[in-house]
């Protein structure tokens, strides 16, 4: 059986739609690797933010201990000597 001959035509729309496909694939991986990095840096914020507002709390709670601790006994009235 004998194959038909492709036009010049014809090879180049084939090697033309091969390289679009292989075109659509690298964009679509490309933005899968996109959305899985800032699934990763949202993960890593959220942890931070975390982090920090436990950070915090200790720190008014040690900040609001030594207020309690700093806070002077009241003082007896003396009598102004006249």
């Amino acid at each position: 059986m004998m194959t038909p001959i492709k036009t010049g035509r014809e090879t180049a729309e084939e090697k033309f739609a091969a390289a679009q496909k292989k075109t659509k694939k690298a964009i679509a991986d490309k933005e899968q690797a996109q959305i899985v990095r800032a699934d990763h840096t949202a993960g890593l914020r959220a942890r931070r933010l975390a982090k920090q507002a436990v950070e915090k709390k200790a720190a008014d709670e040690a900040a609001a201990d030594k207020a309690a601790a700093k806070k002077p006994a009241k003082k007896k009235k003396v009598p102004a000597s006249a």
